[in-house]
């Protein structure tokens, strides 16, 4: 892991002690997608279900009852979203046609260990519920980085397995993950931008990037392929960013700037072009293509995510509002699958908390 009190100039990481960062990512590394598997998997017992692939996160973080299996650690936060009017032209979705949209979302880091110190990853992520005046959502999770490592479901649980931990000795073998990363080459994108990647002193000096690909549809039913992220329109300088001592200053820092005033980022839509891939989050799309401004996100407060209203909210990508839908690419169904094994798990043990309330109605 990079060292929270390394300095910008420091050296490129050796073979060795990348070959030791890349294995310790690995077992964090479900992040943008989260838990994966094939929706309806469990009917077909040679395909990957979303039972197993919980299990092994399970296996690899541990067992914290009440928590997210994936994303444990993590605080709640409330806004609104404004319409800039940009995307109307792609999109009925209310979300972009009402000036103002209340939202629910979730700063969290991609582990699903609770207790994990905020500097032993570089990875931040964003989960949003906008609630339409309708009573349609639309619910989104994005991270910090511009690609998701593998392609399918199926590669990200290899994944996983290669660095679960060896029963002989209760720590992964550490051959497995280069050789995993060595068999797949769509990861080169994702390694490359861990090599330069570090932990940030803050949620809100953080991009957050959706990955994924879906579509924007218009009254006539015509479909835009888009990705999403949003961008902080205040950027901390050039030697803030970097992670200082101790387990929880993230949340910290964040409550202290929300009571300062509030924080925005910018709803940044890439519009795709045609043969642009849908179907797989491991590849970037070209920079040069159009991006619209659709509005501004704007966090004024947070609560604890024990108690808080984004607890019992499962962050599923695929409740989206009449105007936005899915692509075919498969890390979708897969992650609404087991994003819903893990909120079956966790809300039945809601009890066992720390600062639980009783579960929302």
């Amino acid at each position: 892991m990079v060292d929270p009190s390394s300095k910008p100039d420091r050296p490129p990481l050796g073979p060795v002690s990348l070959t030791l960062r890349l294995g310790a990512i690995a077992l964090v590394v479900a992040v943008a997608a989260g838990a994966l598997a094939y929706v309806h998997g469990s009917l077909d017992p040679g395909r990957l279900t979303p039972k197993a692939l919980v299990d092994v996160l399970e296996t690899n973080n541990g067992v914290h009852p009440g928590y997210r299996r994936n994303h444990a650690k993590g605080v709640c936060v409330i806004g609104y979203f404004e319409s800039s009017g940009e995307a109307r032209a792609y999109s009925t979705a209310q979300v972009f046609n009402e000036a103002r949209t209340p939202v629910v979302g979730r700063f969290a880091l991609p582990s699903g260990n609770p207790y994990a110190p905020d500097s032993s990853v570089p990875i931040r992520s964003l989960a949003l519920r906008f609630l339409q005046a309708n009573g349609q959502q639309w619910r989104t999770g994005m991270n910090s980085m511009p690609v998701f490592p593998v392609g399918t479901p199926e590669a990200f649980y290899q994944l996983q397995q290669a660095g679960s931990p060896d029963p002989a000795t209760g720590k992964p073998d550490p051959s497995k993950v280069p050789a995993f990363f060595a068999s797949h080459p769509e990861a080169t994108p994702f390694l490359q931008w861990v090599k330069g990647a570090k932990p940030s002193a803050s949620y809100a000096s953080e991009s957050y990037n959706g990955i994924n690909a879906f579509y924007l549809v218009d009254g006539s039913g015509k479909r835009q392929a888009v990705r999403w992220g949003v961008v902080p329109e205040t950027r901390d300088g050039p030697d803030a960013g970097s992670a200082p001592q101790g387990a929880d200053y993230l949340e910290q820092d964040l409550v202290r700037r929300l009571a300062q005033g509030p924080l925005r980022w910018r709803l940044q839509i890439t519009l795709a072009a045609p043969g642009d891939p849908t179907d797989d989050a491991s590849k970037a799309w070209p920079a040069q293509r159009p991006v619209i401004n659709a509005g501004t996100l704007v966090l004024q407060s947070t609560q604890a995510q024990n108690s808080g209203e984004c607890r019992d909210i499962n962050y599923d990508p695929l409740i989206l509002p009449s105007g936005i839908q899915a692509s075919d690419d498969p890390l979708l169904a897969a992650r609404s699958a087991a994003y819903a094994s893990s909120y079956l798990r966790r809300t039945s043990e809601v009890s066992q908390l720390p600062g639980a309330q009783e579960p929302r109605p």
